[in-house]
């Protein structure tokens, strides 16, 4: 696989469909797939780590709750991340730390502003021993 991620344009909403040899790089990949949304992830700089933990009750509970998490992380304190580290990732479960630094409109170019990501559509599959999934986002 190429591409760990492309972005999908539809209608109204922008969406992302994401690859990953397994589950971990799955949910990475869902990341750094969001983040390339807000800005270009090449100026993103590691030097401030946040601690991030999901429970949901399913696994696509889980992406959308991760990814959601990473927007809330955004939106509130401007916190961008570039590498990840999963801890922990069990089908209700992902702890992880994401390292990044917060968003400067001097280095970072602005790109969507993206308010959530939804359950529309939504299906992790695995096929041919790759995981896949869509997720759209509402902007």
């Amino acid at each position: 696989m190429d591409k760990d991620f492309e972005i999908l344009d539809i209608s109204g909403d922008v969406g992302i469909r994401v690859f990953g040899e397994n589950l971990e790089k799955l949910f990475i990949n869902a990341a750094r797939g969001l983040y390339n949304l807000i800005t270009e992830n090449s100026n993103i700089h590691s030097s401030k780590a946040v601690d991030i933990n999901v429970y949901a009750e399913s696994l696509d509970g889980l992406l959308v709750g991760w990814l959601n998490e990473l927007i809330f992380q955004f939106d509130t304190y401007g916190f961008l991340g570039r590498d990840i580290e999963i801890k922990n990732l069990t089908e209700n479960r992902i702890e992880a730390t994401v390292f990044g630094e917060e968003f400067d409109p001097e280095k970072h170019e602005k790109g969507l502003l993206i308010k959530a990501a939804t359950y529309h559509n939504l299906k992790i599959e695995k096929q041919n021993g790759l995981w896949s999934v869509e997720v759209i986002f509402d902007i």
